[in-house]
């Protein structure tokens, strides 16, 4: 069954509209149906399989904005009547196994297989449950298609968060009308529970310091789930370190050195469902610069690193209004992110393919060239020069770990690495500062990982570089029409 944008739009917009006269408790019960299925296939290729169904006790989504019309994501999950006629759900999301496809090995045929969990209200009745997913051109084509009967027997009822310890940090109010942020503890031994309370309590104050989050302070709820591992830390395979921790997180996910990432997300959404939940953050107690972040999905980031504030500010970012990164000149692991000729779903960077229709024109002046000219040369040049060290360092810093090199030697390459990083962020303030056009909205050419033929709104962002003070003016408007979704 092929989907394409444009229908899928129109049933969107037209199943939103009636939403008034189709209340949620007319379809739905105030309680969580958990979908666990794996995700499989290269990147030619995918198909689903469906694993376990789960009954949670609380719903903590919206009741009022059931159909999700921001056009984002790889991948639109439905919820249909028994007839399959009738949208009443729908979501857009990311996935890890969406990321992998655009990897060398999956272009080589390589099939990985990726457990994924979706979270959708209960229903009274039974529904149809699609998984759609996005060609190079954007269009939707349905991947996955399930009859579900809420009476089933197979639907588990347990409740799958035990030994969890709940610390509710941050709560102002019904699950319902709030954002609900449930942050889990990675790699924390049960002697580092106090650290564990002292990193939630820091990084929730941390993302309520920056706007719009600041704003809409009261429009969240940030919970705490602490559940020990049996070792500290996290894996690091290309430091040779491997450790036995309750989520499995690892660094160089997909490759990619600073990528963490865990591909145990059953295990992750036994303990997030601790506590009402619309957005899961994984908290890795670790020292080491690295998070990720997929949208709708899970984001992470490490605790005690110089730079661990910005990562999650950044990661969130991500995965929960769906940004994308703006930077383009470190190394990842993907080998064509964006295709090139279309426009990029994510409301924060695009390929200008017509300037009269940039999806944030509103913000632009009228004396504001697009593309829009800026330090560009001398920006490129400071970051290659950078990047060519850090490489240099964090393989030799692997080999020394790998090596069992002595702790002190290893201490003082880190606080080395350190240092470079602050010089050079400094280094690029004084480039950015300095250009005529920093500050104002236009399209900056070099965006989502493509030095040429994607554009920013912005010189300076959090979703650019690590020293950005804040999010761009489209990245803030972006978070709070997410947030909005979720309060009004």
């Amino acid at each position: 069954m092929r989907i394409h944008c444009i229908l899928l739009i129109f049933i969107i917009f037209l199943s939103a509209s009636a939403q008034t006269e189709e209340p949620f408790s007319h379809y739905f019960e105030k309680a969580t149906l958990r979908i666990d299925y794996y995700h499989s296939g290269d990147q030619h290729n995918e198909w689903i399989t469906l694993s376990r169904l789960y009954r949670q006790p609380i719903w903590a989504g919206s009741t009022h904005h059931l159909i999700d019309n921001l056009n984002n994501g790889k991948y639109y999950l439905s919820l249909y009547d028994k007839n399959g006629k009738n949208l009443l759900y729908g979501r857009g999301f990311n996935s890890y196994f969406g990321e992998y496809q655009t990897t060398l090995p999956a272009s080589k045929g390589v099939k990985r297989t990726f457990a994924e969990t979706a979270l959708v209200p209960f229903p009274k009745d039974t529904v149809i449950l699609s998984i759609a997913s996005r060609d190079s051109t954007n269009r939707l084509t349905e991947v996955f298609r399930q009859q579900i009967l809420p009476s089933s027997s197979a639907i588990n009822r347990e409740k799958r968060s035990m030994g969890a310890e709940v610390f509710p940090i941050h709560v102002k109010g019904a699950p319902q009308q709030k954002v609900d942020v449930v942050i889990v503890g990675e790699g924390y031994s049960e002697e580092e529970r106090d650290k564990f309370k002292e990193d939630l309590l820091h990084f929730s104050d941390t993302l309520l310091s920056y706007q719009p989050f600041k704003k809409y302070k009261d429009s969240f709820n940030i919970y705490g789930v602490f559940m020990p591992s049996a070792e500290s830390n996290c894996d690091e395979p290309t430091h040779g370190v491997y450790k036995n921790t309750v989520l499995d997180a690892s660094f160089n996910s997909l490759g990619s050195p600073r990528y963490l990432l865990t591909e145990n997300v059953h295990r992750l959404y036994d303990l997030a469902s601790a506590a009402p939940c619309d957005a899961v953050v994984i908290m890795v107690n670790h020292t080491r610069y690295g998070g990720g972040g997929i949208y709708n999905f899970y984001a992470t980031f490490t605790s005690d690193n110089y730079w661990s504030d910005f990562v999650f500010v950044h990661e969130f970012g991500h995965s929960f209004a769906g940004l994308a990164d703006e930077y383009y000149t470190s190394s990842t692991a993907y080998e064509q992110f964006y295709p090139p000729n279309t426009e990029p779903l994510e409301p924060n960077i695009t390929a200008l393919l017509d300037p009269v229709k940039l999806k944030w024109k509103h913000l632009v002046q009228k004396d504001t060239p697009l593309p829009t000219p800026w330090h560009k040369d001398e920006y490129d040049r400071t970051s290659m020069e950078y990047q060519k060290k850090r490489r240099e360092i964090n393989q030799r810093l692997a080999r020394l770990t790998r090596e069992g090199a002595d702790s002190s030697l290893i201490s003082t390459i880190k606080e080395k690495a350190d240092h470079l990083s602050r010089l050079y962020e400094a280094r690029l303030d004084s480039i950015i500062q300095n250009d005529p056009y920093h500050g104002k909205v236009g399209a900056f050419e070099g965006a989502g990982y493509a030095s040429q033929g994607l554009y920013r709104p912005m010189i300076d962002c959090i979703m650019n570089r690590k020293k950005a003070k804040s999010f761009c003016r489209v990245c803030r408007e972006t978070i709070e029409r997410v947030i909005k979704r979720y309060t009004d």
